[in-house]
């Protein structure tokens, strides 16, 4: 059984059939002139030998000029499944996305350097000591394997998230580059029952990061239904480009037949044309000659077609996510995404303030609610990312979770029909018979089956604004709450066959 999402009955499109059409021809054009520069020469091989132009360039680094013909495009796109399913250790908290439905599932990321921390010191009013308040000091320091443990925790009870990509980039004393796969990975899935879904530092861990998940879901046949994990790989560096690494670990998981999201992350301005029809025309080419080369490596293959453009800057030329622009370009690609019948990998609340407040809560509130419009499958940077993507707050993710909440109940699809009609007069013509004239007493039944929404979760009492200080009181609710941790004979299982794991994560050797 899969989670529920968000069903959008008739998505918010910016983009008429017309325009769809021409921004397709037009990265069809891209990709043949003036097609990819390619450091990667197994990509360069799958390529060449499915028809691309392929020619070699001079330079300091190998790299090569492709040029994809539309014929070979059109062919590798037609084995993309429409249906994406990503398992999880608890089967119901599975994702079934196609493309052709616009369901949203709400996802947390992306991984963050900087971790935030809240404190509420105490102020006394210098004329009036009985008067005291409370506020909130945000402190940033790096993250550890701590916290991405207690993200994970926190969003395994947080109602809103779907499914979990790791939001902490892990930089403890003892974390290498050779273990680091190793313990993101397990940390993650250790403490959260949902759908599981990471980069990969290292290829080298490739094996060893399946093996986990083979050995939490029952074997290899049993990954293979139930995948409790997939990646997400960032191939194209803007403009039409594929980066070396990146690529071959691409390649990698495509073969393995691992669910795997292709991302590009074009900035408008800079690495892409600043013009909405530009940045579309660049983003939906690099995307998907992605996915071309993973269905030449695996036809059938699962794969996202993952969508993260943003504005740059005017003043600094930087990331701004919190622009108008980014959520346009975000709700341009959901289209095209739906235009192929493949899943959408999306991206909205994120924004530029370095610390949870009103630019915070405008950004990614106005984003939030126009990309989940618009109908895309997978919606992930949305629980907890502040600065851009670089900095992590758990009090934010918590008040994320009950602004979804909110945007949740706007989007369901009105009662209205023959027989609502029909209750309602009855329901009008008694009340209005009444000397009352009041409707109180028809109030419980809806509030019981939920068509009402609640009160904010956060509201202070009287003048005071508490919202920071309610919702961290529900963070450390959360916190308190225990999780479903992988059972100890499979952790045994791991500890002994998967190398470089901390010992510290063992839960059943600490004797918590």
């Amino acid at each position: 059984m899969a989670r529920e999402g968000i069903h959008v009955e008739r998505p918010y499109e910016r983009l008429n059939k017309d325009q769809v059409e021409l921004i397709h021809q037009a990265s069809m054009e891209i990709l043949q002139d003036p097609g990819l520069i390619s450091f990667n020469e197994e990509a360069v091989n799958i390529f060449h030998s499915h028809g691309a132009e392929v020619e070699s360039l001079g330079g300091d680094h190998r790299s090569w000029h492709v040029k994809l013909p539309e014929q070979l495009m059109t062919s590798a796109l037609k084995s993309v499944p429409k249906t994406v399913t990503l398992g999880a250790r608890n089967p119901d908290n599975s994702l079934v996305m196609n493309g052709d439905q616009p369901k949203v599932y709400l996802i947390t990321g992306s991984e963050t350097n900087i971790w935030l921390d809240v404190e509420f010191p105490e102020y006394v009013h210098k004329s009036d000591s009985s008067k005291k308040i409370r506020v909130p000091e945000f402190k940033p320091r790096r993250g550890m394997v701590e916290d991405l443990c207690q993200s994970a925790r926190v969003c395994e009870h947080l109602e809103m998230v779907d499914g979990f990509i790791r939001n902490v980039n892990i930089q403890d004393r003892d974390i290498t580059p050779e273990n680091k796969d190793v313990n993101k990975f397990f940390a993650s899935l250790n403490n959260n029952t949902k759908h599981f879904m990471s980069g990969l530092t290292s290829l080298d861990q490739l094996d060893n990061v399946v093996r986990m998940a083979e050995l939490i879901a029952g074997g290899k046949k049993q990954l293979a239904d139930n995948p409790i994990i997939s990646f997400i790989t960032c191939l194209v560096k803007s403009p039409l480009q594929f980066v070396d690494d990146t690529t071959s670990t691409f390649i990698e998981i495509c073969r393995r037949g691992l669910p795997v999201a292709v991302s590009s992350s074009p900035q408008a301005g800079t690495t892409a044309p600043i013009k909405e029809a530009g940045i579309m025309a660049q983003i939906n080419a690099e995307v998907l000659a992605g996915i071309a080369l993973g269905q030449l490596v695996k036809p059938g293959v699962p794969l996202l077609y993952g969508s993260v453009p943003v504005r740059a800057r005017m003043d600094t030329l930087s990331d701004s996510y919190g622009a108008v622009e980014t959520s346009q370009y975000n709700i341009d690609c959901v289209q095209m995404a739906r235009f192929y019948g493949i899943p959408n990998y999306s991206t909205s609340g994120v924004c530029d303030s370095k610390i949870p407040g009103q630019q915070s809560s405008i950004e990614r509130l106005f984003s939030d609610i126009v990309v989940a419009m618009s109908g895309p499958q997978y919606l992930h940077c949305a629980f907890g990312l502040l600065e851009c993507n670089s900095v992590f707050s758990l009090l934010q993710a918590v008040l994320d979770d009950a602004h979804f909440k909110m945007i949740k109940h706007f989007l369901k699809q009105p009662r209205v029909d023959q027989t609502e009609i029909e209750s309602v007069l009855k329901q009008i013509r008694s009340v209005v018979d009444t000397p009352q004239k009041l409707y109180i007493s028809h109030i419980r039944p809806v509030l019981r089956s939920g068509e009402i929404s609640g009160l904010y979760p956060f509201e202070g009492s009287g003048e005071t604004d508490q919202v920071f200080e309610l919702a961290f009181d529900r963070m450390e609710e959360l916190l308190a709450k225990p999780v479903q941790h992988i059972d100890e004979e499979t952790t045994a299982r791991i500890f002994a066959e998967v190398p470089g794991i901390l010992p510290r994560l063992n839960v059943y050797e600490r004797g918590s």
